[in-house]
């Protein structure tokens, strides 16, 4: 059939490492694994530019595809003891087979916040009361759309604004969307610090973190008293790749600041006068930089040290996650962008004097941000010198055990009237993604988590 000789051809091209003339010159299977789902999605999702149901065309195709792709982390298997009864009624513990744990657990949830993307787009299959018309329409017939927006079509409501039913669908649909947007973040850094950091990577960093950070952000990170907030607030973050470039920044120190507390032998190159306490705070504080950029910017381009860690990693179920919720998290900020659209192109009718002031930068920050805007934009009204995942994503719950993840459904979403239900009843989406949550921050990480220098990790156990 036509699926066979498909899948054939996908899979002959991950055996070869992308490189079909059989040279022997292809990736890793890992990346090629991982390239395959980019390429994937770009494809599917790449047309996404309005509030409306995938094709079924396209919808088929995406599932059929990631299927295929996901189907090689069911044979990464690990030993588990189990239970074997005997004839005679006794029984004896031996090792059987398991998916490893890591693909148990998140290969089910990000399947799960796969099913209820496609289920929020769906939702938006019966709208009405807005439309879109084409960018190159005529100026009369043209709605309204976001400067920094200007390549998609504009949106158009009705002259007093959209009713308030409309408004409240939007803003349901907004924060289940923003729920997606959570848990393939916290999932996507959780997989990025479990890879190792690469051998090419640590040899490209100058040798202590004031050369990496400047001098400017150097004094800002190890002044006496540092408020995270107002480093942001006073920093030019007005373009994407300022945003880059500061974290690019902030993650070689937080390396080299890793490793020098790692060094045991002082005289070395990599060895410093500054005090462990001192550069365990310093690490603190970039870590808290890092884990806020990554919340004011879902959508900015990966940083070299990520870049790094995905061409050079080795394992095959690493690279299946870390691709799979990071084109999930690239949809879910698509689809956040989509629905703000609708909310500007609103407010916008309800007051035509918004329009003249514009929406502001895409990025959402500027130099001119004040403290208390970050303060209002952070999940956590908050942020302390220390922070663990959980209290960035604002979850806030305690551990639980991970056999509720086994019971999770791997299918079905919740349509709009089965989220509105009243009576206290939590939603499915809300009720799972408290599970996931709790399941993902079974242990407390550091977003850099893993460099390995002979076994000896940070001399505390912080995370």
């Amino acid at each position: 059939t036509a699926d066979l000789d498909l899948m054939k051809e996908r899979f002959s091209k991950l055996l070869l490492g992308e490189d079909m003339s059989g040279g022997g010159k292809g990736v890793s299977s890992a990346l090629a694994l991982s390239n395959a789902i980019t390429n994937l999605a770009a494809s599917v999702f790449g047309e996404q530019e309005k509030l409306e149901p995938m094709s079924p065309d396209r919808k088929s195709r995406w599932k059929k595809e990631i299927d295929w792709l996901l189907s090689v982390t069911d044979y990464i298997v690990e030993f588990v003891p189990s239970q074997q009864k005997a004839k005679d009624g006794s029984t004896m513990e031996i090792m059987v087979t398991q998916q490893r744990r890591d693909l148990l657990i998140n290969i089910p949830a990000l399947r799960k916040l796969d099913i209820m993307l496609l289920g929020t787009l769906d939702n938006f299959r019966d709208e009405q009361e807005f439309n879109y018309v084409p960018k190159d329409a005529d100026e009369s017939q043209k709605g309204v759309q976001r400067n920094d927006k200007w390549w998609l079509p504009t949106v158009k409501v009705p002259p007093n604004g959209l009713s308030q039913e409309s408004t409240l669908f939007l803003h349901k649909q907004k924060e289940a969307v923003n729920q997606v947007l959570k848990a393939s973040m916290a999932i996507n850094a959780q997989i990025l610090a479990d890879m190792d950091i690469p051998d090419s990577y640590i040899d490209s960093l100058p040798k202590n973190g004031r050369s990496s950070l400047g001098d400017s952000i150097y004094k800002s990170i190890t002044v006496e008293f540092f408020d995270p907030l107002q480093f942001l607030s006073s920093t030019d973050l007005s373009t994407e790749h300022k945003v880059v470039d500061l974290k690019n920044r902030i993650e070689a120190s937080i390396v080299i600041w890793r490793r020098k507390m790692n060094q045991k032998d002082g005289k070395s190159s990599w060895g410093s006068a500054v005090s462990l306490e001192k550069r365990e705070l310093f690490e603190e504080r970039a870590e808290t930089i890092l884990l806020l950029l990554k919340q004011q910017f879902p959508g900015i381009p990966q940083s070299s040290l990520e870049i790094s860690k995905i061409q050079y990693n080795k394992d095959v179920g690493l690279a299946v996650l870390e691709s799979y919720s990071r084109v999930l998290e690239t949809l879910a900020n698509t689809v956040m962008s989509r629905i703000q659209d609708v909310l500007y192109a609103d407010s916008v009718a309800r007051d035509p004097s918004l329009a003249h002031s514009g929406p502001g930068s895409s990025l959402g920050l500027s130099p001119s941000t004040s403290r208390e805007d970050l303060l209002e934009k952070s999940s956590t009204g908050e942020t302390p010198t220390s922070m663990t995942l959980s209290d960035f994503m604002g979850w806030n719950l305690e551990p639980q055990g991970l056999e509720e993840t086994k019971t999770t459904p791997r299918s079905g979403s919740a349509t709009n009237s089965e989220t509105a239900e009243g009576g206290g009843k939590q939603p499915e989406e809300d009720r799972f993604i408290s599970k996931l949550a709790a399941n993902i921050n079974i242990k407390k990480f550091s977003y850099i988590d893993k460099i390995d220098i002979g076994g000896v990790k940070s001399p505390t156990a912080r995370h």
